[in-house]
């Protein structure tokens, strides 16, 4: 489900630090386009690590954060799913059980098991590349 959050840009020597209100995390970036492509990739991986830890992510505030002059407010969008599918590509072992004779066989024919075993997962789950 997409998601907007605000986003207060603050310049800096070096750029912009960036604070996210509504999940008290901040990120920084070197011109307005990477302080804002940072805000986005700072949202996603800390909703994703609250969700791994069970916890709710918040809802976005729906009005302007409360700011200082110098500094600019931006909205942010984020689906966390997608977020989810493009960086949690930590590979995990388990053990999968095949007949002796296909293991024989694809040893022979050089076949990835793992990588076998993905393309058909992903084929199974109408997952796309």
């Amino acid at each position: 489900m997409l998601k907007v959050y605000p986003v207060i840009l603050t310049p800096s020597d070096s750029g912009y630090v960036v604070t996210v209100p509504d999940l008290d995390i901040n990120t920084q970036g070197k011109d307005l386009a990477e302080a804002i492509y940072m805000a986005r990739d700072a949202i996603g991986l800390w909703g994703i690590c609250e969700q791994d830890d069970g916890r709710i992510i918040p809802e976005p505030s729906t009005s302007e954060p409360p700011h200082e002059d110098n500094e600019l407010v931006s909205w942010v969008d984020i689906d966390f799913e997608k977020y989810r599918k493009a960086n949690d590509l930590i590979t995990m072992r388990i053990n999968v059980s095949v007949p002796k004779y296909l293991k024989v066989l694809g040893d022979e024919a050089g076949i990835n098991f793992s990588q076998t075993l993905q393309k058909a997962l992903k084929q199974q789950l109408g997952i796309q590349d």
